[in-house]
């Protein structure tokens, strides 16, 4: 369970609020993950454990899956504020 410790932290990055960076964050985190199984090749448990955390938050639509938004959660108050795309 070493390898997990570079893994799970992955799940807690957020999304940023601008939906035009979405396609861009989950580029980068779908590279990070390939080139950190092929580097590293983490065990099968690991590897595992990892992809149902990741299935789970994706399937439950909580909002931090970097994959793809959900249609049936709304966007952040602060996703509609020209101020934060500047910023």
């Amino acid at each position: 369970m070493y390898c997990l410790q570079w893994l799970l932290p992955v799940l807690l990055i957020p999304k940023p609020l601008n939906p035009a960076l979405w396609f861009s964050h989950s580029m980068f985190m779908g590279f990070y993950l390939l080139s950190f199984l092929l580097e590293r090749k983490p065990c099968t448990i690991c590897a595992l454990v990892f992809l149902a955390a990741l299935f789970l938050i994706c399937y439950s639509c909580w909002g931090n899956c970097f994959l793809y938004h959900c249609s049936d959660s709304p966007l952040p108050d602060s996703a509609h504020d020209p101020g934060v795309v500047g910023t």
